[in-house]
């Protein structure tokens, strides 16, 4: 019986692809040796049920997954998605296996594939930033977030290509490059780009060469990559998770969360990430905000009775991105949201002042990290690493290092300069910024476009950003969650529903039922 379950519920997977992603006769890129395709878009939920029947190991998936970013991250559409392979992955999984067939599960991330963002410290593999000062740097330990994964029983399968120094380092810059991972492709529109910084694991996700994967955000970084290649992006409130073994930019910006194809999956593994770590003061106070199960949120009515603000600073800039956020707004009314339009969320002056804490910031967070790294690091402090890439031959090829020197110019977070734009950061930003607002109007939410479809990449010229929500979240430090609403072409769009500081509850229940009512989601093509 385990062997017939095991050819219907793989043949049953095999024809749901088959239908869903032969639609159009537009020319794709796929490998001729194309790997099984039986667990592509597979949920959390359903790979356990298969563990559960006997349908298929954790070696087994992990093989499946090494197959497939063998064949689609330098062979085929030649994605570069991924940095790294994880050396020890079929290891790892076989002692999963183990454990599972002596009756320990360690929860519903038991034998669960993800990569990380190639920021994320892992003792068994480099982190690099996407830099060349750093393709050999061996972190001495995990970083807290890869410890708890290892945890809850995911599978790190590799690192995950980013913007470099995720996204942080220059004017003109290209979205989804690094000299050390190349340019990431958009797997829907190969020309296009992917967004980031997090761009590998947006990447890694929508096109199937991991079930999940783990971003960083400092402004859009989740939530811009996740929305230009149609998947879900959490960015969590800034404390939810900790940022110990996180390469930073911003002490009071900067934050991990999940990246996956459903809001349900997301919300799993969004409650394997929560926890107080002593060696991130940020997260003392998710004190009873967090919890370890948010899927108990999942409601397909959350929609109902909701409140909730329609953010329209984007209104006008794109009829066609217009047009599917008038869709989106009209199926919350018909789910019984009520809607208030809001143009403007921020004082004025609060992007500047997030500007400045992020350089003065940046230069104290990366000089810390640098010296965590020990006496063999490769790199010392900020000066060394900007002075690295003056000598070296592809660093500069495409843009400048002008966000490095001028945080290097900064003076220290004692100094007056920070604390009086930190203030204004926090003031603009919060009390009478976002909790102003929805208390003004008494939402329990706000929405807006996540951002245009995806441009064309261009090293000449750098990103073409034409709009975008991100930034009032961010400068709070309040959560943003981006869920698919819908194509403009061949491109997927997202929308972005964000609100006050632990709100992740609420969040994910507006999200949960905009994305089972809607369903969005589809697998890319990898098209020329």
């Amino acid at each position: 019986m385990q062997i017939l379950f095991r050819f219907l519920f793989l043949g049953l997977i095999a024809l749901l692809l088959v239908t869903s992603c032969c639609k159009d006769d537009k020319q794709n890129v796929i490998p001729e040796n194309s790997d099984d395709l039986s667990l592509i878009e597979i949920s959390i939920n359903e790979m356990q049920d298969g563990y559960d029947a006997g349908a298929f190991t954790t070696l087994e998936v992990v093989q499946h997954y090494l197959n497939r970013i063998a064949n689609y991250n330098k062979k085929g559409p030649e994605l570069n998605a991924i940095i790294t392979v994880n050396p020890d992955a079929e290891e790892l999984a076989k002692k999963l296996d183990e454990e599972r067939s002596n009756g320990k599960i360690r929860g519903p991330l038991h034998g669960i594939p993800v990569v990380l963002k190639d920021n994320i410290d892992t003792y068994d593999m480099p982190t690099t930033a996407g830099s060349r000062a750093l393709e050999h740097s061996l972190p001495p330990d995990d970083s807290f977030l890869a410890q708890q994964l290892r945890d809850a029983g995911a599978i790190i399968l590799g690192k995950a290509n980013l913007s470099e120094w995720a996204n942080f380092r220059g004017q003109l810059s290209t979205s989804g490059w690094s000299a050390v991972g190349g340019q990431t492709k958009n797997p829907y529109v190969l020309s296009r780009n992917p967004c980031g910084s997090s761009s590998g694991s947006a990447v890694a996700v929508a096109a199937n060469l991991s079930m999940l994967a783990i971003g960083t955000e400092t402004n859009g970084s989740i939530v811009c990559p996740s929305h230009a290649n149609g998947v879900v992006g959490i960015k969590p409130t800034v404390g939810l998770v900790s940022r110990d073994g996180i390469i930073p930019i911003s002490f009071t910006q900067d934050i991990a969360g999940p990246i996956a194809r459903t809001v349900k999956d997301a919300a799993i593994c969004l409650g394997a990430l929560t926890d107080i770590d002593a060696a991130d003061s940020k997260t003392f106070a998710s004190d009873g905000n967090s919890y370890k199960d948010y899927t108990q949120f999942l409601k397909r009515d959350g929609l109902e009775g909701k409140r909730i603000g329609y953010y329209t600073a984007a209104s006008g800039r794109n009829f066609k991105v217009d047009t599917l956020m008038n869709r989106a707004l009209d199926f919350m009314r018909s789910q019984g949201a009520e809607i208030v339009e809001i143009d403007k969320i921020e004082k004025d002056g609060t992007g500047g002042a997030s500007f400045e804490v992020m350089l003065i910031e940046y230069k104290d967070g990366l000089n810390k990290y640098f010296a965590s790294l020990g006496n063999d690091a490769p790199i010392k402090n900020l000066a060394q690493l900007i002075e690295f890439n003056k000598q070296d031959s592809v660093e500069l090829r495409y843009f400048n290092q002008a966000y490095l020197e001028m945080a290097n110019e900064k003076p220290g977070i004692d100094s007056d300069e920070y604390k009086e734009a930190l203030e204004k950061l926090n003031l603009g930003s919060r009390e009478e910024g976002i909790d102003r607002v929805m208390h003004e109007h008494d939402l329990d939410a706000i929405v807006a476009p996540t951002g245009s479809p995806a441009w064309k990449t261009d090293h000449v010229n750098g990103d073409s950003f034409q709009l975008g929500s991100s930034s009032p979240a961010a400068h709070a430090g309040y959560p943003n969650i981006t869920v698919p609403m819908g194509f403009v072409d061949d491109l997927p769009v997202g929308i972005s529903i964000f609100g006050h500081a632990w709100s992740e509850p609420t969040l994910l229940e507006i999200a949960y039922a905009f994305e089972q009512g809607t369903r969005h989601r589809r697998a890319p093509e990898f098209k020329k």
